[in-house]
Protein backbone atom coordinates (compact mmCIF):
# COMPACT_ATOMS: atom_id res chain seq x y z
CA UNK A 1 0.00 0.00 0.00
CA UNK A 2 1.60 3.55 -0.43
CA UNK A 3 1.32 5.53 1.68
CA UNK A 4 0.90 9.01 2.13
CA UNK A 5 4.31 10.98 2.79
CA UNK A 6 4.20 12.70 7.13
CA UNK A 7 5.43 16.24 5.78
CA UNK A 8 7.56 18.37 8.45
CA UNK A 9 5.15 20.48 9.88
CA UNK A 10 5.08 23.56 12.03
CA UNK A 11 4.63 22.69 15.83
CA UNK A 12 0.53 24.47 15.58
CA UNK A 13 -0.16 22.68 12.42
CA UNK A 14 -2.85 20.11 13.11
CA UNK A 15 -3.27 18.25 9.77
CA UNK A 16 -3.72 14.16 9.82
CA UNK A 17 -1.21 12.12 8.74
CA UNK A 18 -0.97 8.39 9.31
CA UNK A 19 2.42 7.04 9.37
CA UNK A 20 3.75 3.29 8.10
CA UNK A 21 2.30 1.36 11.33
CA UNK A 22 -1.14 3.58 11.51
CA UNK A 23 -1.53 2.57 7.92
CA UNK A 24 -0.89 -0.84 8.62
CA UNK A 25 -3.79 -0.92 11.67
CA UNK A 26 -5.86 1.27 10.03
CA UNK A 27 -5.83 -1.07 6.44
CA UNK A 28 -6.81 -4.39 8.71
CA UNK A 29 -10.17 -2.54 9.09
CA UNK A 30 -11.59 -1.69 5.18
CA UNK A 31 -13.85 -3.58 3.58
CA UNK A 32 -12.79 -4.92 -0.39
CA UNK A 33 -14.72 -4.96 -3.33
CA UNK A 34 -13.68 -8.66 -3.73
CA UNK A 35 -15.15 -9.04 -0.10
CA UNK A 36 -18.52 -7.97 -1.18
CA UNK A 37 -21.52 -9.84 -1.92
CA UNK A 38 -24.92 -8.65 -1.57
CA UNK A 39 -26.76 -8.63 1.26
CA UNK A 40 -23.46 -8.38 3.48
CA UNK A 41 -23.45 -5.65 6.54
CA UNK A 42 -21.52 -2.76 5.27
CA UNK A 43 -23.00 -0.13 7.98
CA UNK A 44 -20.57 1.59 9.77
CA UNK A 45 -17.39 0.64 7.38
CA UNK A 46 -15.33 2.18 4.92
CA UNK A 47 -15.35 0.20 1.63
CA UNK A 48 -12.59 -0.05 -0.82
CA UNK A 49 -12.89 -0.03 -4.02
CA UNK A 50 -13.85 1.60 -7.50
CA UNK A 51 -17.43 2.46 -6.92
CA UNK A 52 -18.84 0.91 -10.44
CA UNK A 53 -17.49 -2.32 -9.08
CA UNK A 54 -18.97 -1.80 -5.89
CA UNK A 55 -22.09 -0.46 -6.92
CA UNK A 56 -23.90 -3.85 -8.14
CA UNK A 57 -22.94 -5.52 -4.21
CA UNK A 58 -25.09 -3.35 -2.71
CA UNK A 59 -28.72 -3.76 -1.32
CA UNK A 60 -31.59 -1.67 -2.74
CA UNK A 61 -33.06 0.97 -0.35
CA UNK A 62 -30.32 0.07 1.97
CA UNK A 63 -29.71 3.71 2.90
CA UNK A 64 -31.46 6.98 3.96
CA UNK A 65 -28.91 9.81 2.77
CA UNK A 66 -26.55 10.10 0.16
CA UNK A 67 -24.09 12.69 0.00
CA UNK A 68 -21.87 12.66 -3.36
CA UNK A 69 -18.93 14.77 -4.08
CA UNK A 70 -17.59 13.52 -7.67
CA UNK A 71 -14.86 14.58 -9.22
CA UNK A 72 -15.59 17.72 -10.99
CA UNK A 73 -15.77 18.23 -14.76
CA UNK A 74 -11.72 19.30 -14.21
CA UNK A 75 -8.79 18.26 -15.88
CA UNK A 76 -7.16 16.52 -12.17
CA UNK A 77 -4.74 13.55 -11.00
CA UNK A 78 -6.33 12.73 -7.55
CA UNK A 79 -3.21 10.77 -5.98
CA UNK A 80 -2.31 9.13 -9.54
CA UNK A 81 -5.91 9.17 -10.32
CA UNK A 82 -6.76 11.03 -13.48
CA UNK A 83 -9.78 12.78 -14.75
CA UNK A 84 -10.12 14.39 -17.35
CA UNK A 85 -11.92 17.98 -18.62
CA UNK A 86 -14.73 17.30 -21.46
CA UNK A 87 -17.53 19.35 -22.36
CA UNK A 88 -21.36 19.40 -20.93
CA UNK A 89 -22.78 16.59 -22.04
CA UNK A 90 -19.97 14.24 -22.13
CA UNK A 91 -19.91 14.86 -17.92
CA UNK A 92 -23.83 14.34 -17.84
CA UNK A 93 -22.64 11.17 -19.88
CA UNK A 94 -20.36 10.31 -17.16
CA UNK A 95 -22.98 11.07 -14.31
CA UNK A 96 -25.13 8.62 -15.99
CA UNK A 97 -23.23 5.75 -15.45
CA UNK A 98 -24.05 6.07 -11.74
CA UNK A 99 -26.31 8.74 -10.44
CA UNK A 100 -29.66 7.17 -11.48
CA UNK A 101 -28.22 3.96 -9.56
CA UNK A 102 -28.50 5.98 -6.20
CA UNK A 103 -31.97 6.56 -6.94
CA UNK A 104 -31.41 2.49 -6.27
CA UNK A 105 -29.89 2.47 -3.38
CA UNK A 106 -32.12 5.44 -1.33
CA UNK A 107 -35.30 4.46 0.68
CA UNK A 108 -38.48 5.90 -0.94
CA UNK A 109 -38.26 9.48 1.15
CA UNK A 110 -34.55 9.59 1.03
CA UNK A 111 -32.72 12.81 -0.66
CA UNK A 112 -29.23 12.84 -2.43
CA UNK A 113 -26.97 16.25 -2.03
CA UNK A 114 -24.41 16.33 -5.39
CA UNK A 115 -21.56 18.87 -5.18
CA UNK A 116 -20.11 20.86 -8.06
CA UNK A 117 -18.87 24.27 -9.40
CA UNK A 118 -20.72 26.33 -12.13
CA UNK A 119 -19.04 24.39 -14.79
CA UNK A 120 -21.11 21.13 -14.29
CA UNK A 121 -23.79 22.85 -12.87
CA UNK A 122 -26.11 22.04 -15.80
CA UNK A 123 -25.02 18.49 -16.53
CA UNK A 124 -25.71 17.64 -12.63
CA UNK A 125 -29.22 19.81 -13.09
CA UNK A 126 -29.91 17.95 -16.04
CA UNK A 127 -28.95 14.21 -14.99
CA UNK A 128 -30.29 14.48 -11.83
CA UNK A 129 -33.42 15.94 -13.08
CA UNK A 130 -34.06 12.50 -15.06
CA UNK A 131 -34.14 9.98 -11.38
CA UNK A 132 -35.27 12.55 -9.10
CA UNK A 133 -37.00 15.55 -7.78
CA UNK A 134 -34.21 18.52 -7.38
CA UNK A 135 -35.43 20.99 -4.51
CA UNK A 136 -33.32 23.58 -4.41
CA UNK A 137 -28.94 24.31 -5.38
CA UNK A 138 -27.36 25.31 -2.27
CA UNK A 139 -24.08 27.98 -2.85
CA UNK A 140 -21.50 28.24 -0.76
CA UNK A 141 -18.21 30.07 -0.48
CA UNK A 142 -15.19 29.00 -1.00
CA UNK A 143 -12.98 31.41 0.42
CA UNK A 144 -9.37 29.42 -0.26
CA UNK A 145 -8.33 29.78 -4.08
CA UNK A 146 -5.48 31.81 -6.06
CA UNK A 147 -7.19 34.75 -8.27
CA UNK A 148 -7.56 35.14 -11.54
CA UNK A 149 -6.22 38.07 -14.16
CA UNK A 150 -8.58 37.54 -16.82
CA UNK A 151 -11.86 35.75 -15.01
CA UNK A 152 -13.96 36.57 -11.89
CA UNK A 153 -12.27 34.46 -9.16
CA UNK A 154 -14.17 31.06 -8.18
CA UNK A 155 -15.06 31.60 -4.52
CA UNK A 156 -18.06 29.45 -4.20
CA UNK A 157 -19.59 25.74 -5.21
CA UNK A 158 -22.88 24.45 -5.35
CA UNK A 159 -24.64 21.64 -3.67
CA UNK A 160 -27.15 20.05 -5.56
CA UNK A 161 -30.39 19.05 -2.88
CA UNK A 162 -33.00 16.28 -4.41
CA UNK A 163 -35.11 13.48 -3.15
CA UNK A 164 -36.67 10.40 -4.44
CA UNK A 165 -40.11 11.51 -3.79
CA UNK A 166 -42.42 14.36 -2.64
CA UNK A 167 -42.21 12.37 1.23
CA UNK A 168 -39.05 13.03 2.72
CA UNK A 169 -37.02 14.12 5.75
CA UNK A 170 -36.51 18.06 6.70
CA UNK A 171 -35.72 19.28 9.63
CA UNK A 172 -35.23 22.83 9.59
CA UNK A 173 -35.04 23.55 13.26
CA UNK A 174 -32.21 21.34 13.67
CA UNK A 175 -29.71 23.49 11.56
CA UNK A 176 -30.67 27.64 12.63
CA UNK A 177 -28.12 29.60 12.21
CA UNK A 178 -26.81 31.91 14.88
CA UNK A 179 -25.97 35.35 13.45
CA UNK A 180 -24.62 38.44 14.84
CA UNK A 181 -27.47 41.41 15.08
CA UNK A 182 -26.12 44.72 13.38
CA UNK A 183 -29.34 47.05 13.73
CA UNK A 184 -30.92 45.68 16.91
CA UNK A 185 -34.18 46.57 17.13
CA UNK A 186 -37.03 47.14 20.25
CA UNK A 187 -40.64 47.22 20.40
CA UNK A 188 -42.29 50.49 22.36
CA UNK A 189 -41.52 49.08 25.38
CA UNK A 190 -37.73 48.59 25.17
CA UNK A 191 -37.98 45.13 24.55
CA UNK A 192 -35.81 43.15 22.31
CA UNK A 193 -37.45 42.03 19.14
CA UNK A 194 -36.32 38.37 17.59
CA UNK A 195 -33.23 38.43 19.48
CA UNK A 196 -31.01 38.32 22.67
CA UNK A 197 -28.31 39.42 23.87
CA UNK A 198 -25.30 37.70 25.72
CA UNK A 199 -22.23 38.09 27.26
CA UNK A 200 -20.80 38.07 23.93
CA UNK A 201 -23.31 40.40 22.25
CA UNK A 202 -26.59 40.20 20.84
CA UNK A 203 -27.91 36.97 18.67
CA UNK A 204 -30.60 35.97 16.82
CA UNK A 205 -31.61 32.60 15.25
CA UNK A 206 -32.48 32.34 11.31
CA UNK A 207 -33.81 30.04 9.12
CA UNK A 208 -30.76 28.30 6.64
CA UNK A 209 -30.98 29.84 3.56
CA UNK A 210 -29.61 28.04 -0.03
CA UNK A 211 -26.57 30.66 0.34
CA UNK A 212 -24.22 29.50 3.35
CA UNK A 213 -21.24 32.19 4.12
CA UNK A 214 -20.88 30.70 7.39
CA UNK A 215 -17.75 27.73 6.16
CA UNK A 216 -14.34 27.49 6.94
CA UNK A 217 -12.83 25.53 4.37
CA UNK A 218 -10.35 22.81 6.58
CA UNK A 219 -6.60 24.12 7.23
CA UNK A 220 -3.92 23.65 8.73
CA UNK A 221 -4.32 24.60 12.61
CA UNK A 222 -7.85 22.61 12.61
CA UNK A 223 -7.76 18.99 13.65
CA UNK A 224 -9.89 18.23 10.88
CA UNK A 225 -7.49 18.80 8.35
CA UNK A 226 -6.12 16.36 5.97
CA UNK A 227 -3.85 16.34 3.09
CA UNK A 228 -7.03 15.23 0.92
CA UNK A 229 -7.16 18.02 -2.05
CA UNK A 230 -10.60 18.18 -2.27
CA UNK A 231 -11.86 17.61 1.54
CA UNK A 232 -15.32 19.24 2.16
CA UNK A 233 -15.41 20.99 6.10
CA UNK A 234 -17.49 18.99 8.80
CA UNK A 235 -19.59 21.81 9.59
CA UNK A 236 -21.17 21.81 5.77
CA UNK A 237 -21.94 17.77 6.19
CA UNK A 238 -23.40 18.86 9.55
CA UNK A 239 -25.83 21.25 7.64
CA UNK A 240 -26.90 18.39 5.22
CA UNK A 241 -26.99 15.23 7.69
CA UNK A 242 -29.31 17.02 10.32
CA UNK A 243 -31.34 18.28 8.32
CA UNK A 244 -31.83 15.71 5.87
CA UNK A 245 -31.87 12.36 8.38
CA UNK A 246 -32.71 11.14 11.66
CA UNK A 247 -30.23 9.34 14.67
CA UNK A 248 -29.98 6.16 13.17
CA UNK A 249 -30.13 6.15 9.86
CA UNK A 250 -27.86 5.51 7.17
CA UNK A 251 -25.95 7.77 5.56
CA UNK A 252 -23.50 7.19 2.25
CA UNK A 253 -21.10 8.61 0.75
CA UNK A 254 -19.46 6.74 -2.85
CA UNK A 255 -16.73 8.81 -3.01
CA UNK A 256 -15.85 9.41 0.21
CA UNK A 257 -12.26 10.98 0.28
CA UNK A 258 -10.56 11.62 3.31
CA UNK A 259 -13.79 10.41 5.50
CA UNK A 260 -16.00 13.56 6.24
CA UNK A 261 -19.45 12.34 5.75
CA UNK A 262 -18.66 9.04 7.62
CA UNK A 263 -16.59 10.81 10.21
CA UNK A 264 -19.83 14.09 10.77
CA UNK A 265 -22.59 10.95 10.67
CA UNK A 266 -20.80 9.03 13.30
CA UNK A 267 -20.76 12.51 15.85
CA UNK A 268 -24.13 12.85 15.14
CA UNK A 269 -25.34 9.43 15.96
CA UNK A 270 -25.90 8.21 12.32
CA UNK A 271 -24.73 4.91 10.46
CA UNK A 272 -22.04 5.31 7.83
CA UNK A 273 -20.61 3.58 4.76
CA UNK A 274 -18.74 5.18 2.29
CA UNK A 275 -16.66 4.27 -0.99
CA UNK A 276 -13.48 5.45 -1.98
CA UNK A 277 -10.73 4.01 -4.43
CA UNK A 278 -7.41 5.13 -2.87
CA UNK A 279 -6.44 2.74 0.22
CA UNK A 280 -4.38 5.48 1.45
CA UNK A 281 -7.17 7.77 1.93
CA UNK A 282 -9.46 5.13 3.35
CA UNK A 283 -7.34 4.48 6.30
CA UNK A 284 -6.93 7.84 6.98
CA UNK A 285 -10.61 8.17 7.10
CA UNK A 286 -10.77 5.37 9.60
CA UNK A 287 -8.19 7.17 11.64
CA UNK A 288 -10.39 10.16 11.66
CA UNK A 289 -13.38 7.38 12.73
CA UNK A 290 -11.64 7.01 15.42
CA UNK A 291 -10.48 10.21 16.91
CA UNK A 292 -14.26 11.15 16.88
CA UNK A 293 -14.52 8.93 19.15
CA UNK A 294 -12.90 11.29 22.17
CA UNK A 295 -13.80 14.09 20.30
CA UNK A 296 -16.95 14.74 18.99
CA UNK A 297 -17.53 18.08 18.75
CA UNK A 298 -17.77 19.93 15.13
CA UNK A 299 -16.19 23.68 14.65
CA UNK A 300 -19.05 26.20 13.96
CA UNK A 301 -21.41 24.22 15.67
CA UNK A 302 -22.33 23.80 19.10
CA UNK A 303 -25.45 24.05 21.71
CA UNK A 304 -27.53 22.58 18.93
CA UNK A 305 -27.06 25.67 16.59
CA UNK A 306 -24.96 26.90 13.91
CA UNK A 307 -22.46 29.81 14.27
CA UNK A 308 -21.84 32.43 11.48
CA UNK A 309 -18.36 31.93 10.83
CA UNK A 310 -15.56 29.22 12.43
CA UNK A 311 -13.76 30.98 15.43
CA UNK A 312 -12.08 29.98 18.50
CA UNK A 313 -14.10 32.17 20.29
CA UNK A 314 -17.57 30.20 18.96
CA UNK A 315 -15.79 26.95 19.87
CA UNK A 316 -14.55 27.36 23.33
CA UNK A 317 -17.58 29.45 24.71
CA UNK A 318 -20.71 27.29 25.21
CA UNK A 319 -23.06 30.48 25.14
CA UNK A 320 -26.81 29.29 26.04
CA UNK A 321 -29.04 31.50 23.64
Amino acid sequence: MKVLPIKNRAARNRTLSLDKAESERMKSRLVYVDRLSQGNEISNTTICGDLFQVMPHLLSHFCDLIFADPPYNLSKEFHGVKFSKTDTQGYADWLRLWLPEMKRLLKPNGSIYVCGDWNSAAAIQTVLEESFKVRNRITWEREKGRGAKSNWKNSSEDIWFATVSDEYTFHVEQVMLKRKVIAPYRNESGEAKDWKETESGKFRLTHPSNLWTDISVPFWSMPENTDHPTQKPEKLLAKIILASSVPGDVVFDPFLGSGTTSVVAKKLARKYCGVEIQEEYCCLAEKRLELAEAAPSIQGYSDGVFWERNTLNEQVKKIAF
